[in-house]
């Protein structure tokens, strides 16, 4: 995944921005830098943009909602917070973050719609355009266990466990200590308290930390030598804040790549279902022209099989009537061939010169030593079950030829 470069805005206009560069995982590939908002541009190239606004101008909430608001919660959520906001509802922009499955609240961000309009002409000005904008406040670490805070020069901010950053004039910072041990009392949480600050804020307000600390069951300060930037970039693979670039500000590339990707995913959807249907063709072709060869093929077998007789028809079921005739019992052709052969036994000598097999009946050139012979044979074929006759016979030098029609009994 490509790097971050962590953009913040200055909290007053004649204030310098600040910057850090960050790996994916949100380790600072360098130290943080400042200065005015057009040199931070050349960062940008290959990295996504991440820009931290003030948070005491973003309003984090969490009202309540249904459960199963669905299309519905962003029209919801203006009505649900109007009556704790100043201002016009029709003239803030309200952001919606990822919601718990079966929560009541929404995580929501709202701000005024001609501040972020001015932020992020500020931005495009110096050629620098947002992949995702937060109230820096919504990168405040979360600990479930402890309240969490954030002290600078001009502002303090505070997560309770469980709940919404809340930012505070610097000067506030013993209402916001307030907001933290309230948030613990009431069962959100520990009553633990981590403060993160620079050596000159902790050097102004140790006294006010110190008198607070019986408050809590313990308070833990770590100074920021380099300021905040490496603590929120910390936050960026694992917190979940809410972008305020939602709706009419979602960011004109992203909808484009969307788009872009939907396109691609329907031409290789319509280029695989013309494969399918190209190929279903193709093997329907080689179907048929398979079926024409066996056609071709039966044709030539019922010539060579039964010649003399068209193959009109239906060739095949032709062929294994006639097939049946020749395999069935009683009057077919093995049965009677099997009869015969037992039946030489009684006749040594004989031998089969020829055989004709026609509508069920065996017809039988033999020749023998002498007449008796063949007519043994024709007894052992009657006293088998078959209708055995002889039909003529001569004297030969060598013997007797007769001929003998043999077929089932009653046929």
């Amino acid at each position: 995944m490509p790097d971050w470069l962590l953009l913040r805005l200055p909290r007053q206009p004649d204030q310098l921005s600040s910057w850090l560069v960050t790996d994916a995982r949100g380790a600072p590939l360098g130290p943080p830098q400042s200065g005015p908002l057009p040199l931070a541009a050349p960062r940008v190239a290959g990295r996504r943009v991440c820009v931290l606004v003030p948070g005491a101008d973003v309003l984090l909430a969490e009202p309540e909602v249904p459960v199963k608001a669905g299309a519905r919660l962003q029209q919801l959520v203006p009505y649900a917070l109007e009556e704790h906001l100043a201002e016009d509802i029709d003239e803030l922009h309200f952001a919606i973050g990822k919601r718990a499955a079966d929560s009541t609240r929404a995580p929501v961000a709202v701000v005024a719609r001609a501040l972020l309009d001015e932020w992020l002409a500020q931005l495009r000005a110096s050629g620098i355009e947002p992949d995702v904008v937060y109230a820096d406040s919504d990168l405040l670490p979360e600990n479930p266990g402890q309240a969490v805070a954030l002290l600078e020069e001009e502002a303090v901010s505070v997560r309770p466990p469980g709940g919404s950053p809340v930012t505070l004039p610097a000067d506030a910072l013993a209402e916001a200590l307030e907001i933290a041990r309230a948030a613990e009392s009431s069962g959100a949480g520990g009553r633990g308290l981590i403060l993160y600050t620079g050596a000159a804020e902790w050097k102004r307000h140790a006294a006010l930390v110190e008198a607070a600390r019986p408050q809590f069951d313990g308070i833990k300060v770590q100074l920021l030598t380099s300021g905040p930037l490496a603590l929120f970039a910390q936050q960026l693979p694992v917190a979940t804040p809410i972008n305020l670039l939602q709706g009419s500000y979602e960011p004109t590339a992203s909808r484009t790549v969307g788009i872009r990707a939907w396109r691609v995913a329907a031409i290789l959807l319509a280029c695989l279902v013309g494969l399918h249907v190209v190929g279903k063709a193709a093997e329907l072709e080689v179907l048929k022209k398979r079926e024409h060869q066996v056609d071709a093929s039966i044709r030539e077998t019922f010539r060579s099989a039964m010649p003399g007789e068209s193959p009109v028809g239906d060739a095949r079921q032709r062929m294994e009537q006639r097939l049946l005739m020749a395999r069935g019992a009683g009057g077919g052709l093995l049965p009677a061939l099997q009869a015969l052969a037992q039946a030489r036994d009684s006749a040594p000598g004989t031998s089969v010169q020829s055989l004709n097999f026609h509508s069920g009946a065996l017809e039988m050139k033999l020749s023998a030593p002498d007449a008796t012979s063949l007519d043994h044979l024709s007894q052992a074929l009657r006293s088998s079950g078959w209708q055995a006759d002889l039909a003529g016979g001569t004297n030969t030098g060598s013997g007797y030829e007769g001929r003998i029609e043999v077929r089932a009994s009653g046929s």
